[in-house]
């Protein structure tokens, strides 16, 4: 992923200004947020996100099967 300069925010303008993020990411396609001014997180448009994906959603389902049958105690419990 190439960075540009212009897609840099720091994390207390995105805090504050969130929306103007929002905007960022729908013209640019992502925004890196910076923590003591070093790239911490990386807000990107989700349907770039599905391009570059590595993980399909047969994994993601697998993933939640293992997660609710491993917790299913506590999930009956929630649901009361």
């Amino acid at each position: 992923m190439n960075i540009n300069i212009e897609n840099l925010v720091s994390i207390s303008e995105a805090n504050q200004n969130f929306s103007r993020v929002a905007r960022l990411v729908d013209e640019k396609g992502t925004a890196i947020i910076l923590k003591n001014n070093a790239p911490r997180y990386v807000l990107l448009d989700y349907d770039l996100f599905r391009q570059n994906s590595v993980v399909d959603d047969a994994d993601v389902d697998a993933a939640a099967t293992r997660i609710l049958a491993k917790h299913i105690r506590a999930f009956e419990e929630l649901a009361k």
